[in-house]
């Protein structure tokens, strides 16, 4: 029987068809030799569900419709975890949401159909109902979905429950009542060009009492919270074998973060360390961190802290 959950999830959950290269990244007009290949559970909150079962978190989670191809890959993945599917909508009319991803170590490349989903006008994702949040102690919600994504925002709020989001805006109101925002290099080159990191997370500061997070891939991560010095660390140093789902992993280790009362510092050290291992093993969703890895590699890490 699987535990109550401790942590509800909302926004992209897919079904991932993964190619990992064995001689570098495609090159036009040459062959490429696929070492592996796999179809799993992917997603930012498909992703995360998965890593946060691996650290001992039972996990509800809702978002994008599942279909005919992936929903039977979905339900015996999560069979034996502690992750409710109960509130994802089945379409029998519909294969389901998936994209393909391309990677060779550092390098990825993601492809799929969301331009065209999103331009129909139409929902392909779930409303986000109150009882499915409200007994939980911590939430984590992708921001894609409009309305939706800021219901989830409104019913945290309203039960005060913590949560995480990921590549909000400044002016965003999911930033604003965040616990944890992860902005990614992606977010900021795509809303901040020109502007310097640590400009942009004075911005970020200015408009939330929760802590804010800048990522910048392989580079200094900035922290830092309203009213206080913008903070740095380094990720940890690890042999990459692929970047996919990097990101989805820190999210989920800053919701274990806010599970367990985790100071600011230690929250970021921890997800930085949750997604340190993710980069270093594919596939991922058949190799997540584990918290005695993760705890492992944070006691003989190098990674190193300072004040702006």
């Amino acid at each position: 029987m699987k535990r109550e959950p401790e942590a509800y999830l909302f926004g992209q959950v897919l079904g991932t068809h993964s190619f990992l290269l064995r001689d570098g990244f495609l090159q036009p007009d040459e062959y490429s030799e696929i070492a592996a290949q796999y179809f799993l559970p992917g997603g930012e909150t498909g992703t995360a569900a998965t890593v946060l079962d691996s650290l001992g978190v039972s996990v509800r989670m809702d978002g994008t419709w599942i279909g005919t191809e992936v929903a039977p890959m979905l339900k015996a993945f999560y069979e034996a975890k502690n992750v409710d599917l109960s509130p994802l909508r089945f379409r029998e009319d519909d294969p389901g949401v998936m994209d393909y991803v391309v990677i060779a170590g550092l390098v990825r490349s993601p492809m799929g159909r969301f331009a065209t989903l999103f331009s129909t006008g139409e929902r392909w994702w779930s409303i986000p109902k109150e009882e499915d949040i409200a007994g939980c102690k911590a939430a984590a919600v992708d921001p894609f979905f409009g309305a939706e994504s800021l219901l989830v925002a409104d019913i945290c709020a309203r039960h005060g429950i913590p949560y995480v989001t990921i590549d909000s805006r400044h002016d965003s109101e999911l930033h604003r009542k965040a616990a944890v925002n992860v902005v990614s290099k992606e977010c900021t080159s795509q809303h901040y060009a020109g502007m310097p990191a640590e400009d942009i997370m004075e911005l970020m500061k200015k408009e939330t009492d929760g802590l804010t997070i800048i990522t910048q891939g392989g580079g200094e991560m900035l922290y830092g919270r309203r009213g206080e010095p913008t903070r740095r660390m380094k990720p940890f140093d690890v042999e990459v074998r692929s970047t996919l789902g990097a990101g989805d992993t820190f999210k989920a280790g800053c919701v274990y973060g806010l599970l367990r009362g985790m100071s600011d510092e230690e929250l970021v050290r921890f997800a930085s360390a949750c997604s340190g291992i993710a980069i270093s093993r594919f596939p991922l969703p058949l190799n997540p961190p584990t918290l005695a890895e993760v705890e492992a590699l944070i006691a003989g890490g190098t990674e190193k802290q300072g004040n702006q």
